[in-house]
């Protein structure tokens, strides 16, 4: 089998290395899952930086939350599933052709779809839904705001959003992405360049006061949306693509009541019930035979060539997710 490790925190394409060992066999309860697609997300990128914050306890370690693989060993006990299944890993270390997981963390991809798009299914589509639907109730007619609001999450968030009545404003850094987030489905689409009030504009922009902020950049960004909220207003933070700790005004926590609440997925998944994991699941299947979770892919690299994926990755200006393939046919 063959992995992507980190012994030390440092850029990427300089610390990520493949190495190779022999094919592990499943336990009791186990199966062995063969890779075929692996999605690189933001916080994979941090965390080998060492900038994400919920760092491996112990290194070397492989990253890799996303995958879509084939069940090619099961172990004694396990009932779940059969040589052949197609399945979608759960858990972190899936930068590897090969892993072994409890049958209780291998789901059955959806039938017949596509396995990248499934790949990509659960991460940023479930945090995008998780946080519009499960800390506040929203309204329809409620406004959302939210930064990053070209990557998945945020193209997620405005789907979803649309499809509950709810509007939204959306901060980008690019004029090049504003109407593909409109045809998304944005209310609003606000060009962070710099030369504007963020905050007075979306005071303009918006009939009502914006209820609900998603923040995926950390830093003054945070304090931006802050301010943007009305009062009582809650945001969310999910991501920390600046760096850099959140900055908010004690004005806007004290004396307008607005709530900072954090949303990790991972987290997410280990406190929430059976029933929560079946319904998110259950959603986000539709919701992809639907096409209303296609991601756009900019490249695929196999994962022989895994520092050309993290380099490509690390790019700005991208129009699509980076993909690792478990072999060498770079289609």
């Amino acid at each position: 089998m063959k992995s992507a490790v980190f012994h030390r925190h440092g850029t990427p394409s300089e610390v990520i290395e493949l190495i190779e060992e022999a094919d592990p066999l499943p336990g009791p309860k186990q199966v062995r899952v063969r890779n075929k697609v692996m999605t690189i997300n933001p916080a994979d990128l941090l965390s080998i930086e060492g900038r994400y914050g919920a760092e491996p306890l112990t290194l070397p370690a492989t990253p890799g939350v996303g995958a879509w693989g084939i069940v090619d060993a099961i172990g004694e006990g396990v009932t779940r599933l059969a040589i052949g299944d197609a399945v979608l890993p759960v858990g972190g270390g899936l930068w590897a052709d090969t892993v072994i997981v409890h049958e209780w963390m291998a789901p059955k991809a959806p039938n017949g779809a596509d396995p990248e798009q499934a790949a990509l299914m659960r991460a940023n589509p479930g945090t995008a839904y998780l946080m519009l639907t499960d800390i506040i109730s929203l309204t329809r007619g409620d406004w959302v705001i939210q930064n990053a609001a070209n990557s998945n999450v945020g193209r997620m968030v405005i789907r979803f959003a649309r499809e509950m009545g709810l509007h939204t404003v959306n901060i980008v850094r690019r004029d090049d992405v504003v109407s593909t987030l409109i045809e998304d489905g944005a209310d609003v689409v606000l060009v962070d360049n710099g030369k504007i009030n963020l905050a007075e504009a979306i005071t303009k922009a918006t009939k009502n006061p914006p209820t609900l902020a998603l923040d995926a950049i950390g830093g003054s960004a945070t304090g931006t949306l802050a301010a943007s909220l009305g009062q009582g207003g809650t945001l969310v933070t999910y991501g920390l693509l600046s760096g850099e700790d959140h900055v908010i005004s004690a004005r806007d926590v004290v004396f307008r009541g607005i709530q900072l609440r954090g949303f990790w997925l991972f987290d997410w998944y280990q406190t929430a019930t059976p029933e929560k994991v079946r319904d998110l699941h259950s959603f986000l299947e539709a919701k992809l035979a639907a096409g209303v979770l296609h991601t756009d892919v900019d490249a695929r690299y196999p994962l022989s060539r895994i520092k050309e994926a993290v380099t490509h990755a690390g790019r700005g200006g991208r129009n699509g997710k980076i993909l690792l393939t478990g072999d060498d046919n770079n289609a």
